[in-house]
Protein backbone atom coordinates (compact mmCIF):
# COMPACT_ATOMS: atom_id res chain seq x y z
CA UNK A 1 0.00 0.00 0.00
CA UNK A 2 1.38 3.55 -0.66
CA UNK A 3 0.46 6.35 1.49
CA UNK A 4 0.57 10.20 0.91
CA UNK A 5 -0.36 13.58 2.75
CA UNK A 6 -1.75 16.43 0.65
CA UNK A 7 -3.41 19.46 1.13
CA UNK A 8 -6.07 20.62 -0.90
CA UNK A 9 -9.99 20.82 -0.99
CA UNK A 10 -12.25 17.90 -1.39
CA UNK A 11 -14.19 18.97 -4.31
CA UNK A 12 -11.10 19.36 -6.18
CA UNK A 13 -9.51 15.84 -6.03
CA UNK A 14 -9.50 13.89 -8.65
CA UNK A 15 -9.75 10.21 -6.93
CA UNK A 16 -11.63 6.85 -7.35
CA UNK A 17 -12.62 7.45 -3.85
CA UNK A 18 -13.63 10.23 -1.38
CA UNK A 19 -13.90 9.72 2.24
CA UNK A 20 -15.90 12.13 4.33
CA UNK A 21 -17.06 12.23 7.46
CA UNK A 22 -21.23 12.77 8.72
CA UNK A 23 -21.98 13.31 12.44
CA UNK A 24 -25.07 12.06 14.35
CA UNK A 25 -28.07 14.01 13.30
CA UNK A 26 -27.36 13.91 9.60
CA UNK A 27 -24.70 16.69 9.90
CA UNK A 28 -21.82 17.14 7.72
CA UNK A 29 -18.24 17.69 8.77
CA UNK A 30 -16.59 20.78 7.46
CA UNK A 31 -14.75 18.95 4.30
CA UNK A 32 -18.07 17.66 3.39
CA UNK A 33 -19.94 20.36 3.27
CA UNK A 34 -17.18 22.15 1.19
CA UNK A 35 -18.07 19.43 -1.19
CA UNK A 36 -21.71 19.55 -0.66
CA UNK A 37 -21.49 23.32 -1.66
CA UNK A 38 -20.21 22.75 -4.69
CA UNK A 39 -22.56 20.01 -6.39
CA UNK A 40 -25.34 22.13 -5.20
CA UNK A 41 -26.41 20.50 -1.51
CA UNK A 42 -26.87 16.84 -2.91
CA UNK A 43 -25.75 15.32 0.04
CA UNK A 44 -27.85 16.87 2.09
CA UNK A 45 -30.64 16.08 0.39
CA UNK A 46 -29.60 12.57 1.09
CA UNK A 47 -29.14 12.77 4.51
CA UNK A 48 -32.39 15.06 4.63
CA UNK A 49 -34.16 11.73 2.84
CA UNK A 50 -32.53 9.33 5.78
CA UNK A 51 -30.52 7.42 3.76
CA UNK A 52 -27.19 8.16 6.29
CA UNK A 53 -28.38 8.94 9.85
CA UNK A 54 -24.47 9.39 10.53
CA UNK A 55 -24.37 6.88 13.71
CA UNK A 56 -21.00 4.97 14.10
CA UNK A 57 -20.42 2.17 11.82
CA UNK A 58 -22.88 3.49 9.44
CA UNK A 59 -21.27 4.36 5.90
CA UNK A 60 -23.23 5.03 2.49
CA UNK A 61 -21.33 4.61 -0.77
CA UNK A 62 -22.48 6.89 -3.70
CA UNK A 63 -21.77 7.62 -7.23
CA UNK A 64 -21.34 10.43 -10.16
CA UNK A 65 -21.91 12.79 -7.31
CA UNK A 66 -22.87 15.98 -9.33
CA UNK A 67 -19.82 18.08 -9.80
CA UNK A 68 -17.47 16.19 -8.16
CA UNK A 69 -14.14 15.43 -9.65
CA UNK A 70 -14.01 12.18 -7.70
CA UNK A 71 -15.44 8.51 -8.64
CA UNK A 72 -16.96 8.13 -5.66
CA UNK A 73 -17.69 9.18 -2.47
CA UNK A 74 -17.84 7.20 0.42
CA UNK A 75 -19.96 9.07 3.50
CA UNK A 76 -18.74 7.41 7.12
CA UNK A 77 -20.89 7.88 10.29
CA UNK A 78 -18.96 9.36 13.08
CA UNK A 79 -21.28 10.06 15.72
CA UNK A 80 -21.40 12.81 17.78
CA UNK A 81 -18.77 15.40 17.78
CA UNK A 82 -18.27 16.02 20.88
CA UNK A 83 -18.20 12.79 21.84
CA UNK A 84 -15.14 11.27 19.74
CA UNK A 85 -12.05 10.42 21.96
CA UNK A 86 -8.93 7.64 21.10
CA UNK A 87 -11.44 5.29 20.99
CA UNK A 88 -14.06 6.20 18.86
CA UNK A 89 -12.26 7.95 16.39
CA UNK A 90 -10.09 4.50 15.87
CA UNK A 91 -13.41 2.81 15.71
CA UNK A 92 -13.99 5.00 12.94
CA UNK A 93 -11.13 4.96 11.36
CA UNK A 94 -10.90 1.06 11.20
CA UNK A 95 -14.67 0.91 9.92
CA UNK A 96 -13.88 3.48 7.18
CA UNK A 97 -10.80 1.33 6.44
CA UNK A 98 -13.25 -1.92 6.33
CA UNK A 99 -16.08 -0.05 4.16
CA UNK A 100 -13.32 0.96 1.89
CA UNK A 101 -11.82 -2.02 1.31
CA UNK A 102 -15.36 -3.14 -0.11
CA UNK A 103 -15.52 -0.15 -2.87
CA UNK A 104 -13.54 -1.92 -5.63
CA UNK A 105 -11.64 1.82 -6.21
CA UNK A 106 -7.60 1.08 -6.31
CA UNK A 107 -7.10 4.64 -4.53
CA UNK A 108 -8.83 6.98 -1.90
CA UNK A 109 -8.77 10.59 -0.53
CA UNK A 110 -9.56 11.06 3.25
CA UNK A 111 -10.58 13.76 4.93
CA UNK A 112 -11.26 12.30 7.90
CA UNK A 113 -7.93 13.56 9.76
CA UNK A 114 -10.12 16.37 10.25
CA UNK A 115 -12.05 15.27 12.99
CA UNK A 116 -11.50 16.97 15.96
CA UNK A 117 -10.04 14.19 19.17
CA UNK A 118 -9.60 15.42 22.66
CA UNK A 119 -5.88 15.96 23.39
CA UNK A 120 -4.65 14.65 20.04
CA UNK A 121 -3.11 16.23 17.28
CA UNK A 122 -2.66 16.12 13.45
CA UNK A 123 -0.10 13.48 13.11
CA UNK A 124 -1.54 11.54 15.99
CA UNK A 125 -4.86 11.33 13.60
CA UNK A 126 -2.89 10.06 10.25
CA UNK A 127 -0.91 7.21 12.47
CA UNK A 128 -3.97 5.86 13.38
CA UNK A 129 -5.62 6.02 10.02
CA UNK A 130 -2.82 4.17 8.20
CA UNK A 131 -2.81 1.51 11.23
CA UNK A 132 -6.39 1.20 10.94
CA UNK A 133 -6.26 0.61 7.17
CA UNK A 134 -2.71 -1.66 7.34
CA UNK A 135 -4.82 -4.01 10.32
CA UNK A 136 -8.02 -3.60 7.68
CA UNK A 137 -5.52 -5.34 4.70
CA UNK A 138 -3.99 -7.79 7.06
CA UNK A 139 -4.71 -11.57 6.21
CA UNK A 140 -3.58 -14.82 7.57
CA UNK A 141 -4.44 -17.03 4.91
CA UNK A 142 -0.85 -18.74 3.88
CA UNK A 143 -1.79 -21.90 5.12
CA UNK A 144 -5.00 -22.08 3.02
CA UNK A 145 -5.32 -23.78 -0.38
CA UNK A 146 -8.10 -21.42 -1.61
CA UNK A 147 -7.36 -17.98 -0.44
CA UNK A 148 -9.45 -14.64 -0.42
CA UNK A 149 -8.50 -12.27 -3.15
CA UNK A 150 -10.20 -8.69 -3.47
CA UNK A 151 -11.79 -7.78 -6.26
CA UNK A 152 -9.70 -5.18 -6.85
CA UNK A 153 -7.32 -4.18 -3.79
CA UNK A 154 -7.03 -0.94 -2.90
CA UNK A 155 -3.57 0.33 -3.56
CA UNK A 156 -2.67 4.04 -2.42
CA UNK A 157 -4.41 6.37 0.36
CA UNK A 158 -4.22 9.74 -0.14
CA UNK A 159 -4.48 11.64 3.66
CA UNK A 160 -5.99 15.19 3.42
CA UNK A 161 -4.23 17.80 5.57
CA UNK A 162 -5.29 21.41 6.17
CA UNK A 163 -2.01 23.28 4.51
CA UNK A 164 1.71 22.91 3.19
CA UNK A 165 2.44 23.27 6.76
CA UNK A 166 1.47 20.05 8.27
CA UNK A 167 3.13 18.16 5.06
CA UNK A 168 6.00 17.61 6.69
CA UNK A 169 4.81 15.84 10.40
CA UNK A 170 1.89 14.09 8.17
CA UNK A 171 4.70 12.46 6.10
CA UNK A 172 6.81 11.93 9.15
CA UNK A 173 3.38 10.12 10.76
CA UNK A 174 3.02 8.07 7.58
CA UNK A 175 6.50 6.40 8.11
CA UNK A 176 5.58 5.71 11.80
CA UNK A 177 2.21 4.34 10.97
CA UNK A 178 3.69 1.95 8.16
CA UNK A 179 6.44 0.72 10.16
CA UNK A 180 4.34 0.01 13.28
CA UNK A 181 1.90 -1.69 11.28
CA UNK A 182 4.60 -4.01 9.40
CA UNK A 183 5.80 -4.77 13.09
CA UNK A 184 2.44 -5.89 13.93
CA UNK A 185 1.83 -7.92 11.03
CA UNK A 186 4.91 -9.99 11.48
CA UNK A 187 3.82 -10.36 15.28
CA UNK A 188 0.45 -11.72 14.21
CA UNK A 189 1.72 -13.72 11.29
CA UNK A 190 4.33 -15.52 13.96
CA UNK A 191 1.52 -15.57 16.71
CA UNK A 192 -0.77 -17.42 13.92
CA UNK A 193 1.41 -19.82 12.60
CA UNK A 194 0.26 -23.38 14.24
CA UNK A 195 2.55 -24.93 16.53
CA UNK A 196 4.21 -27.56 14.31
CA UNK A 197 5.92 -24.79 11.86
CA UNK A 198 6.66 -22.01 14.40
CA UNK A 199 9.31 -23.78 16.13
CA UNK A 200 11.95 -22.37 18.25
CA UNK A 201 14.16 -23.18 15.45
CA UNK A 202 11.54 -21.67 12.98
CA UNK A 203 11.63 -18.35 15.05
CA UNK A 204 15.78 -18.38 15.22
CA UNK A 205 15.44 -18.54 11.20
CA UNK A 206 12.86 -15.55 11.04
CA UNK A 207 14.83 -13.52 13.31
CA UNK A 208 17.75 -14.36 10.79
CA UNK A 209 15.73 -13.67 7.97
CA UNK A 210 14.96 -10.36 9.40
CA UNK A 211 18.60 -9.66 9.89
CA UNK A 212 19.02 -10.23 6.47
CA UNK A 213 16.23 -7.63 5.57
CA UNK A 214 17.40 -4.81 7.71
CA UNK A 215 21.74 -4.85 7.71
CA UNK A 216 21.39 -2.78 10.89
CA UNK A 217 20.22 -5.78 13.05
CA UNK A 218 22.53 -8.66 13.78
CA UNK A 219 21.50 -12.08 14.80
CA UNK A 220 23.37 -14.47 17.48
CA UNK A 221 21.76 -18.12 17.90
CA UNK A 222 22.45 -20.19 21.26
CA UNK A 223 22.07 -23.44 20.77
CA UNK A 224 21.20 -26.11 23.40
CA UNK A 225 24.97 -27.04 23.99
CA UNK A 226 25.77 -22.73 24.48
CA UNK A 227 23.15 -22.56 27.43
CA UNK A 228 24.33 -25.78 29.22
CA UNK A 229 27.89 -24.44 28.83
CA UNK A 230 26.60 -21.31 30.03
CA UNK A 231 24.63 -22.87 33.13
CA UNK A 232 20.96 -21.83 32.12
CA UNK A 233 19.02 -24.49 34.21
CA UNK A 234 16.00 -22.66 34.40
CA UNK A 235 15.15 -22.41 30.84
CA UNK A 236 16.82 -25.94 30.04
CA UNK A 237 14.20 -27.07 32.24
CA UNK A 238 11.51 -26.16 30.52
CA UNK A 239 12.91 -27.78 27.23
CA UNK A 240 13.37 -31.47 28.75
CA UNK A 241 10.23 -33.33 27.40
CA UNK A 242 10.27 -31.92 23.89
CA UNK A 243 12.10 -33.27 20.88
CA UNK A 244 12.40 -29.49 19.95
CA UNK A 245 15.87 -27.80 20.67
CA UNK A 246 15.85 -24.49 22.96
CA UNK A 247 17.29 -21.53 21.77
CA UNK A 248 18.57 -18.30 22.65
CA UNK A 249 18.31 -15.40 20.19
CA UNK A 250 19.79 -12.44 20.91
CA UNK A 251 19.17 -9.27 17.70
CA UNK A 252 21.23 -6.70 18.56
CA UNK A 253 20.47 -3.08 16.75
CA UNK A 254 23.08 -0.74 17.19
CA UNK A 255 22.47 2.72 15.47
CA UNK A 256 23.04 5.00 18.84
CA UNK A 257 26.05 6.52 20.35
CA UNK A 258 28.57 3.98 20.94
CA UNK A 259 28.78 4.71 24.45
CA UNK A 260 24.60 5.23 25.09
CA UNK A 261 23.21 1.51 27.20
CA UNK A 262 20.66 -0.22 25.33
CA UNK A 263 17.06 -0.73 25.70
CA UNK A 264 16.59 -4.43 26.28
CA UNK A 265 13.48 -6.19 25.04
CA UNK A 266 13.24 -10.14 26.29
CA UNK A 267 10.43 -11.94 24.74
CA UNK A 268 8.55 -15.36 25.96
CA UNK A 269 9.22 -17.59 23.24
CA UNK A 270 7.18 -20.85 24.35
CA UNK A 271 5.98 -22.03 20.68
CA UNK A 272 3.71 -24.27 22.55
CA UNK A 273 2.61 -24.90 26.36
CA UNK A 274 1.19 -28.20 27.26
CA UNK A 275 1.90 -27.13 30.54
CA UNK A 276 4.10 -29.88 30.68
CA UNK A 277 3.53 -32.86 33.73
CA UNK A 278 1.63 -30.09 35.27
CA UNK A 279 -0.95 -30.99 32.15
CA UNK A 280 -3.31 -28.32 31.10
CA UNK A 281 -7.38 -29.18 30.00
CA UNK A 282 -7.96 -30.00 26.57
CA UNK A 283 -10.29 -27.16 26.09
CA UNK A 284 -8.76 -24.40 24.26
CA UNK A 285 -5.26 -25.92 24.34
CA UNK A 286 -4.53 -24.96 20.27
CA UNK A 287 -4.55 -21.36 21.87
CA UNK A 288 -1.23 -22.27 23.62
CA UNK A 289 0.79 -21.79 20.47
CA UNK A 290 0.20 -18.18 21.18
CA UNK A 291 2.40 -18.44 23.93
CA UNK A 292 5.37 -16.93 21.84
CA UNK A 293 4.00 -13.99 21.39
CA UNK A 294 6.13 -12.29 23.85
CA UNK A 295 8.54 -13.19 21.69
CA UNK A 296 6.90 -12.10 18.15
CA UNK A 297 6.37 -8.72 19.56
CA UNK A 298 10.11 -8.43 20.55
CA UNK A 299 11.03 -8.96 16.39
CA UNK A 300 7.88 -7.00 15.40
CA UNK A 301 9.63 -4.30 17.49
CA UNK A 302 13.04 -4.51 16.39
CA UNK A 303 11.72 -4.19 12.79
CA UNK A 304 9.62 -1.29 12.96
CA UNK A 305 12.61 -0.40 14.98
CA UNK A 306 14.85 -1.03 11.63
CA UNK A 307 12.26 0.45 9.43
CA UNK A 308 12.41 3.62 11.05
CA UNK A 309 16.30 4.23 11.81
CA UNK A 310 15.86 4.76 15.41
CA UNK A 311 19.42 6.48 16.36
CA UNK A 312 19.33 4.06 19.36
CA UNK A 313 21.20 0.77 21.05
CA UNK A 314 18.51 -1.89 21.74
CA UNK A 315 19.03 -5.79 22.23
CA UNK A 316 16.26 -8.37 21.43
CA UNK A 317 16.42 -11.25 23.67
CA UNK A 318 14.16 -14.47 22.85
CA UNK A 319 14.01 -17.39 25.20
CA UNK A 320 12.41 -19.92 23.32
CA UNK A 321 11.43 -23.66 24.08
CA UNK A 322 8.93 -25.73 23.81
CA UNK A 323 6.88 -27.20 26.99
CA UNK A 324 6.31 -30.74 26.62
CA UNK A 325 5.80 -33.94 29.24
CA UNK A 326 7.74 -36.51 28.16
CA UNK A 327 10.23 -39.16 30.04
CA UNK A 328 12.24 -36.31 30.26
CA UNK A 329 10.43 -33.65 31.45
CA UNK A 330 10.73 -31.27 34.67
CA UNK A 331 8.69 -33.03 37.41
CA UNK A 332 6.61 -31.16 40.00
CA UNK A 333 9.67 -31.01 43.06
CA UNK A 334 12.31 -30.60 41.02
CA UNK A 335 14.90 -28.02 41.93
CA UNK A 336 17.15 -26.45 39.17
CA UNK A 337 19.60 -23.78 39.57
CA UNK A 338 19.40 -20.52 37.62
CA UNK A 339 21.74 -18.34 35.29
CA UNK A 340 21.94 -16.26 38.39
CA UNK A 341 22.94 -19.28 40.74
CA UNK A 342 19.66 -18.99 42.42
CA UNK A 343 18.28 -22.23 43.09
CA UNK A 344 14.32 -22.73 42.11
CA UNK A 345 12.14 -25.47 43.47
CA UNK A 346 9.21 -26.18 40.24
CA UNK A 347 5.95 -27.01 42.38
CA UNK A 348 3.95 -26.50 39.31
CA UNK A 349 5.75 -27.26 35.55
CA UNK A 350 2.73 -25.14 33.76
CA UNK A 351 4.62 -21.90 35.36
CA UNK A 352 7.77 -22.30 32.62
CA UNK A 353 7.77 -18.85 31.53
CA UNK A 354 9.03 -17.53 34.27
CA UNK A 355 11.85 -19.87 34.31
CA UNK A 356 12.83 -18.91 30.74
CA UNK A 357 12.34 -15.50 31.25
CA UNK A 358 14.80 -15.90 34.47
CA UNK A 359 17.90 -16.54 32.49
CA UNK A 360 17.40 -13.84 29.81
CA UNK A 361 17.69 -11.31 32.27
CA UNK A 362 20.10 -12.54 34.10
CA UNK A 363 21.98 -12.86 30.79
CA UNK A 364 20.88 -9.31 29.94
CA UNK A 365 22.89 -7.83 32.77
CA UNK A 366 26.22 -8.68 30.99
CA UNK A 367 25.32 -4.99 28.16
CA UNK A 368 24.73 -3.24 31.22
CA UNK A 369 21.28 -2.14 29.95
CA UNK A 370 19.50 1.08 30.51
CA UNK A 371 16.28 -0.71 30.91
CA UNK A 372 15.35 -4.07 30.70
CA UNK A 373 11.72 -4.76 29.32
CA UNK A 374 10.19 -8.43 29.39
CA UNK A 375 6.89 -8.86 27.10
CA UNK A 376 5.04 -12.33 28.08
CA UNK A 377 2.12 -14.41 28.12
CA UNK A 378 2.48 -15.53 31.54
CA UNK A 379 -0.47 -15.97 33.85
CA UNK A 380 -4.36 -16.35 33.15
CA UNK A 381 -4.72 -14.35 36.54
CA UNK A 382 -3.56 -11.23 34.75
CA UNK A 383 -6.92 -11.83 32.63
CA UNK A 384 -8.76 -12.43 35.86
CA UNK A 385 -7.43 -9.31 36.90
CA UNK A 386 -7.75 -6.76 33.90
CA UNK A 387 -9.67 -8.36 31.06
CA UNK A 388 -8.26 -8.33 27.69
CA UNK A 389 -7.79 -4.22 27.06
CA UNK A 390 -4.56 -3.46 29.07
CA UNK A 391 -1.39 -5.19 29.14
CA UNK A 392 -0.27 -5.95 32.88
CA UNK A 393 2.99 -3.81 33.92
CA UNK A 394 4.80 -3.87 36.90
CA UNK A 395 9.02 -2.67 37.47
CA UNK A 396 10.98 -2.12 39.82
CA UNK A 397 11.91 1.75 38.64
CA UNK A 398 8.62 3.67 38.45
CA UNK A 399 9.82 6.60 35.65
CA UNK A 400 10.81 3.25 33.26
CA UNK A 401 6.86 2.22 34.36
CA UNK A 402 5.49 5.74 33.78
CA UNK A 403 7.25 5.77 29.89
CA UNK A 404 5.77 3.07 29.16
CA UNK A 405 2.60 3.80 30.47
CA UNK A 406 2.58 6.93 28.32
CA UNK A 407 3.47 5.22 25.70
CA UNK A 408 0.64 3.22 25.74
CA UNK A 409 -1.67 6.13 26.38
CA UNK A 410 -0.19 7.70 23.30
CA UNK A 411 -0.36 4.60 21.10
CA UNK A 412 -3.27 3.64 22.63
CA UNK A 413 -1.81 0.17 23.40
CA UNK A 414 -2.75 1.09 26.98
CA UNK A 415 -0.86 -0.67 30.40
CA UNK A 416 -2.13 -0.88 33.80
CA UNK A 417 0.25 -0.83 36.50
CA UNK A 418 0.01 -3.58 38.99
CA UNK A 419 1.60 -3.77 42.30
CA UNK A 420 5.08 -5.32 43.01
CA UNK A 421 5.07 -4.65 46.72
CA UNK A 422 7.56 -6.59 49.08
CA UNK A 423 4.37 -7.97 50.96
CA UNK A 424 4.18 -10.61 48.54
CA UNK A 425 7.89 -12.17 48.65
CA UNK A 426 7.57 -14.29 51.31
CA UNK A 427 4.55 -16.22 48.85
CA UNK A 428 7.24 -17.72 46.92
CA UNK A 429 9.27 -19.15 50.18
CA UNK A 430 10.64 -22.77 50.01
CA UNK A 431 11.48 -25.32 51.70
CA UNK A 432 13.99 -26.53 50.23
CA UNK A 433 15.99 -24.06 47.54
CA UNK A 434 16.05 -19.94 47.37
CA UNK A 435 12.62 -19.87 45.90
CA UNK A 436 9.37 -21.86 44.61
CA UNK A 437 8.39 -20.73 40.66
CA UNK A 438 4.74 -20.33 42.35
CA UNK A 439 3.07 -19.33 45.32
CA UNK A 440 1.04 -22.27 47.81
CA UNK A 441 -2.24 -20.15 46.55
CA UNK A 442 -3.86 -18.64 43.74
CA UNK A 443 -4.35 -15.03 45.09
CA UNK A 444 -2.88 -13.07 42.87
CA UNK A 445 -0.86 -14.79 40.40
CA UNK A 446 0.58 -12.29 38.04
CA UNK A 447 1.63 -10.47 40.99
CA UNK A 448 3.25 -13.36 42.36
CA UNK A 449 4.73 -14.01 39.06
CA UNK A 450 6.15 -10.71 38.50
CA UNK A 451 7.62 -11.20 42.27
CA UNK A 452 9.43 -14.23 41.04
CA UNK A 453 10.95 -12.42 38.12
CA UNK A 454 12.01 -9.11 40.27
CA UNK A 455 14.25 -11.22 42.05
CA UNK A 456 16.31 -11.72 38.68
CA UNK A 457 15.98 -8.17 38.02
CA UNK A 458 18.46 -6.10 41.02
CA UNK A 459 20.85 -4.76 38.95
CA UNK A 460 19.17 -3.16 36.28
CA UNK A 461 15.76 -1.08 35.81
CA UNK A 462 13.04 -3.25 34.53
CA UNK A 463 9.38 -3.96 33.53
CA UNK A 464 7.31 -6.51 33.09
CA UNK A 465 4.76 -6.56 30.55
CA UNK A 466 2.01 -9.73 30.81
CA UNK A 467 0.03 -9.90 27.87
CA UNK A 468 -1.75 -13.13 28.37
CA UNK A 469 -5.44 -10.97 27.87
CA UNK A 470 -4.26 -8.64 24.95
CA UNK A 471 -2.24 -11.25 22.76
CA UNK A 472 -4.82 -12.52 21.27
CA UNK A 473 -8.47 -12.63 20.39
CA UNK A 474 -10.69 -15.47 21.04
CA UNK A 475 -13.88 -16.88 19.48
CA UNK A 476 -14.94 -15.99 16.02
CA UNK A 477 -11.92 -13.28 15.65
CA UNK A 478 -9.28 -15.85 17.26
CA UNK A 479 -6.08 -14.46 16.21
CA UNK A 480 -2.92 -12.97 16.85
CA UNK A 481 -3.26 -8.89 17.85
CA UNK A 482 0.13 -7.82 17.08
CA UNK A 483 -0.03 -5.94 20.85
CA UNK A 484 2.51 -4.68 22.17
CA UNK A 485 4.49 -3.64 19.11
CA UNK A 486 2.54 -0.09 19.18
CA UNK A 487 3.79 0.27 23.06
CA UNK A 488 6.91 -0.55 22.58
CA UNK A 489 7.97 1.21 19.37
CA UNK A 490 6.24 4.20 20.75
CA UNK A 491 8.87 3.79 23.65
CA UNK A 492 11.57 3.84 21.58
CA UNK A 493 10.46 6.86 19.92
CA UNK A 494 10.13 8.68 23.00
CA UNK A 495 13.70 7.99 23.65
CA UNK A 496 14.58 8.63 20.91
CA UNK A 497 13.30 12.16 20.98
CA UNK A 498 14.63 11.99 24.45
CA UNK A 499 18.40 11.35 23.46
CA UNK A 500 17.75 14.28 20.88
CA UNK A 501 16.36 16.88 22.97
CA UNK A 502 19.48 16.13 25.58
CA UNK A 503 22.09 16.57 22.55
Amino acid sequence: MEYAVKSGNPEKQRTACLVLGVYQSRRLTPAAEQLDAVCGGYLGVLLRRGDLEGKPGQSLLLFDVPEAQCERVLLIGCGREREIDDRRFRKIAAHAAAALNDTGATEASIYLTELSVKGRDLDWKIRQLVEAAEDARYRFDQLKSKKDVPRQPLRKIILGVPGRRELAGGERAVREGVAIAAGVALAKDLGNLPPNVCTPTYLAERAQALAREFPALRVEVLEEADLERLGTGALLSVTRGSAQPAKLIRLDYRQGPATARPQILIGKGVTFDTGGISLKPGEGMDEMKFDMCGAASVLGTLRACSELNLPLNVIGLIPAAENMPGGRASRPGDIVTSLSGQTVEILNTDAEGRLILCDAMTYAERDQPAAVIDIATLTGACIIALGRHPHGLFGNHPPLVHALVAAGHAAYDRAWELPLWEDYQEGLDSNFADMANVAGNRDGGAIMAACFLSRFAKKFHWAHLDIAGTAWKTGKAKGATGRPVPLLTQYLLDRAAEAKDKS
